[in-house]
């Protein structure tokens, strides 16, 4: 019998119900060796050959949707996790289950930190869907605690598997030259702040989805902001679905290699869009520019009375088995198996955490979204209050060595955070 890892999964909705429950469902059945070659892990693959893996709970808030995401899993593995329930559900798992291995987060943006610091506090590794948190403050608690117990705390930043990006960033990037600037656009359906999500009023579309464009820039040009400047719009939303949520974000950051970002982000998107999403990058350099469009991949089809669209069969697809069962594959869930098998050479073989760090979307680099995610927010909210007011948007933040300084010449400047990043 092959060494156990067990697992459980805390949220399961869009993410957590899917790509996460799918991606736990090919682990139980098939172990990680199939799937380490995609992320160029492969070397890994005899050595954790023999795992086992086991979900041992789902939990969500309310006891039907538990319910229906084990039945989901079952009907995958003919294995049944237990379903817990309620309004901290992770309580009950991590009592219930005192040897688990893993804690997959999935919960709404703002619900991360609890189960996050509930599994570290017991020695337990952690999966978060992104942001890492809202907060830096909350950043920096679950940090340590992950430092103090030895404990993975790896990041669903699965855009950095996108097989376009791995293009960009690895291999075009540097015959560019020098980055100079760069515009990233992620743009979400209007249905995800309208009728998927019930929290958007403690969120927004930056730091929902402007989050996985961040991260690409500091993971692989290995940068910090330096100074950002934001304003976001407050109209359909608030005016026709009485959400006192913003429609979109745009941000603006220049970071310590002299490059400017500019991020722009909403979910107001209408039905009629051709995509799921609409999502793009531009980035220019001194020896060249590239462009990359996300949303759509060169397959357009068009059916009548339903109209064109595309489709990314990039980020995940199902691919049938033999016997009739589907596999999960793509970038979307990359990201997940790399965190999954940081936790095992953790857990099984005793790696140092700097030795893995390199190997996975961890919690430091997480580190430095959530503070530009936060810093966005206060020159955001800042700005549109003086815009209202006639006075113009000049708020702006600064990164120093003495923390995040919000720069505010009507209302008085504000420290903001008191570390450095």
């Amino acid at each position: 019998m092959g060494r156990r890892f067990r697992l459980a999964l805390i949220g399961a909705g869009m993410f957590g119900g899917d790509v996460h429950l799918r991606t736990y469902a090919d682990l139980v059945r098939c172990g990680i060796a199939p799937y380490l070659g995609r992320i160029a892990m492969d070397d890994f693959a005899r050595r954790f050959a023999d795992v086992e893996f086991e979900l041992v709970a789902v939990g969500t808030r309310t006891e039907a949707s538990a319910r229906r995401a084990v039945e989901r899993f079952a009907s995958w593995t003919g294995r049944s996790p237990r379903p817990f329930f309620g309004e901290a559900p992770w309580t009950d798992i991590l009592e219930t289950f005192p040897d688990l291995d893993l804690l997959a987060v999935a919960t709404p943006d703002p619900l991360h930190t609890p189960p996050m610091r509930a599994a570290l506090a017991r020695g337990v590794h952690v999966i978060v869907e992104k942001p890492m948190t809202l907060r830096l403050a909350e950043a920096d608690e679950v940090l340590e605690l992950a430092r103090q117990n030895g404990c993975v705390l790896g990041l669903d930043m699965h855009k950095r598997y996108d097989p376009d990006h791995l293009k960009v960033f690895r291999e075009l990037l540097p015959e560019l030259g020098k980055p100079l600037y760069a515009r990233a656009v992620l743009e979400e359906p209007l249905e995800v702040s309208t009728k998927t999500f019930k929290w958007v009023t403690e969120s927004d579309p930056f730091s929902y989805v402007g989050v996985h464009w961040t991260d690409l820039f500091v993971h692989y040009l290995n940068v910090k902001p330096v100074s950002l400047f934001a304003v976001g719009q407050k109209e359909k939303l608030l005016r026709e679905y009485g959400i006192d949520a913003y429609d979109a974000v745009q941000v603006s950051v220049l970071f310590d290699n002299g490059m400017h970002v500019q991020f722009n982000n909403h979910w107001i998107t209408p039905p009629d869009f051709e995509g799921p999403v609409n999502q793009e990058c531009e980035l220019v350099a001194t020896r060249g520019k590239v462009e990359s469009d996300s949303q759509y991949r060169g397959l357009r089809f068009v059916i009548e009375g339903k109209g064109s669209r595309t489709a990314n069969t990039h980020f995940t697809r199902q691919v049938r088995r033999l016997d009739g069962s589907e596999a999960t594959v793509g970038y979307g869930k990359d990201s997940l198996i790399a965190c999954v098998l940081a936790a095992l050479r953790r857990s099984l073989d005793g790696e140092e955490l700097e030795a893995l760090a390199n190997s996975y979307p961890n919690g430091e680099e997480g580190r430095i979204s959530v503070a530009i995610l936060e810093a966005a927010a206060h020159v955001r909210d800042r700005n549109a209050h003086y815009l209202a007011a006639g006075k113009g948007a000049p708020v702006t933040a600064a990164f120093t060595s003495g923390g995040i300084l919000l720069y505010d010449p009507i209302g008085g400047n504000e420290k903001l955070y008191g570390r450095a990043l």
